[in-house]
């Protein structure tokens, strides 16, 4: 708790003119931000660029900031409408990152090796991730949004109700919905 403490303090130093405190804020957060931006839009590049656009907004709205939520809930309020409206406009379908280039050619930088697995054990595992990356991938924008909150960041129901602005009953309908389309899309896996 005292991290989000912080974050706002930190945050209301930068409106006051601190740049230190917005370099601690962007160093603290980025990593988060890129990461929520690629399982979003699934194109490094494309996350790396948003993630930017996040912190410039974030820094251009500094004079305004009043800390009523936390100041993750502003944050990524901010990167979830800018991830939305970059896949509601079709951006997507330009430049889009094939999710199993990395595996194929073996050298996924989002994957560890296990050096206790079999070949053939590391190509089930591989083959499973891309299923489900692709199915979390073909879900509407609200319901990604929402599961990559929920499940990547381990945010509460009233954290991601206040990031998409609608109640938590909304967010559980929308949690819901992507996890019964997840279920039918992969029962094959079992």
């Amino acid at each position: 708790m005292a991290t989000v403490e912080h974050d706002a303090e930190l945050m209301l130093r930068v409106r006051d003119g601190c740049s230190g405190s917005f370099a601690i804020l962007l160093e603290r957060h980025r990593g988060p931000v890129v990461h929520f931006m690629f399982r979003m839009v699934q194109n490094q590049a494309v996350a790396e660029e948003l993630a930017q656009e996040v912190f410039l907004r974030v820094y251009r709205s500094r004079g305004s900031y009043e800390p009523t939520a936390k100041f993750t809930t502003w944050l990524y309020r901010i990167a979830t409408h800018l991830a939305l409206n970059w896949l509601r406009d079709g951006k997507h379908e330009r430049g889009q990152q094939s999710l199993d280039t990395g595996a194929e050619e073996g050298t996924s930088a989002r994957q560890v090796a296990d050096y206790e697995l079999t070949v053939e054990q590391r190509m089930v595992r591989d083959s499973r991730f891309v299923e489900v990356r692709r199915a979390i991938e073909a879900l509407p924008g609200k319901q990604r949004a929402a599961v990559m909150m929920h499940k990547y960041r381990e945010m509460e129901y009233s954290h991601i109700a206040r990031v998409l602005e609608c109640s938590e009953s909304a967010v559980k309908s929308l949690l819901f919905r992507a996890y019964q389309t997840l279920r039918a899309r992969l029962a094959h896996l079992g």
